[in-house]
């Protein structure tokens, strides 16, 4: 497979991001924390370039959460799409739990991990 592709929960949104993944990430940062209800973003960075919407771009809404980022989300289901960067528009980290088929490759960073919640567990 020469690109992954994914979706969201409700399936209005379908996308394709062709490799390679530059790297895989958990970001523990609270605004992830707060996107993703979960302790951490999980994310594959690829090239924008390489980042298409197939299917449902009119559910796509993007918000502003600080002057470094933008993330995407179905406005249908809420389904955490991608993170995209004001400093380094050429690059998009696309969600890893949205991917169809499950992403096969290793999470090689840990982003904000200061920021890790105490109730996960810690290896």
């Amino acid at each position: 497979m020469n690109q992954l592709q994914g979706s969201c929960l409700c399936g209005g949104v379908r996308y394709r991001a062709a490799l390679p993944v530059s790297h895989a990430s958990h970001c523990y940062c609270t605004m992830c924390q707060k996107q993703h209800g979960a302790a951490a973003g999980s994310y594959a960075n690829v090239a924008s370039a390489g980042f298409a919407i197939e299917q449902g771009a009119h559910l796509i809404t993007e918000y502003v959460s600080s002057d470094e980022g933008r993330r995407g989300f179905c406005r249908e289901c809420g389904a955490n799409i991608f993170w995209r960067s004001t400093r380094s528009p050429d690059r998009i980290a696309i969600t890893l739990g949205t991917l169809e088929p499950e992403y096969a490759g290793p999470v090689q960073r840990e982003l904000h991990t200061d920021a890790k919640p105490a109730w996960l567990p810690h290896a």
